[in-house]
C-alpha cells in the first residue's frame, strides 16, 4: 500500500464545501463522513477531510485556525494526467463556488491553473508533459 496523504481543511459552511469537492468528480466516503467531517478520495493515495470549524478546533486542539481567506495557509498542489483535465477541474471548481486563485501558468511543457474553495483554501492544477521531465 502506498503511503497515503490526507489534506485536513477547517470549513465554515459544510455543504457548499461538499458541493465544490463533489463537483471537482472527488468521491464522497460516506463511511467516514457524518454531520460535521466529509471524506473525499481525489486518488488512491489522496483524501481530502473538510470539517466544520468547530470540528477541525476539536480534532487539532487549537481554539483558533488560520483563515484561508486573508492568510495563504498552503497550496494543495494536484499533478493530472492532461492539460484539458486541468481546465476541467478549474472550470469545475468556479462552477461550484471556488474563485480563481491566480493567474494561468503555461510554460508549454508545463501547465497550471488555481482555484480557490468556498473557503479560500488554494487546489493548484497542474499538468507536465512527461517528455519534458525525461531529461
Amino acid at each position: 500500500m502506498p503511503n497515503m496523504i490526507f489534506v485536513n481543511l477547517p470549513v465554515a459552511d459544510l455543504d457548499a464545501a461538499k458541493a465544490f469537492y463533489s463537483a471537482l468528480g472527488f468521491t464522497l466516503n460516506e463511511q467516514f463522513s457524518d454531520e460535521q467531517t466529509a471524506s473525499f478520495v481525489v486518488s488512491d493515495a489522496i483524501v481530502a477531510m473538510v470539517m466544520t470549524e468547530k470540528r477541525f478546533a476539536e480534532f487539532t486542539k487549537q481554539s483558533a485556525t488560520a483563515d484561508a481567506g486573508t492568510a495563504r495557509e498552503v497550496i494543495n498542489a494536484l499533478g493530472v494526467e492532461a492539460r484539458d483535465e486541468v481546465d476541467r477541474l478549474a472550470d469545475a471548481g468556479l462552477g461550484a463556488g471556488g474563485t480563481q486563485g491566480g493567474e494561468t501558468q503555461d510554460h508549454g511543457f508545463m501547465y497550471g491553473r488555481s482555484v480557490d474553495d468556498p473557503d479560500g483554501h488554494r487546489w493548484e492544477f497542474v499538468w507536465m508533459d512527461p517528455s519534458a521531465m525525461e531529461g
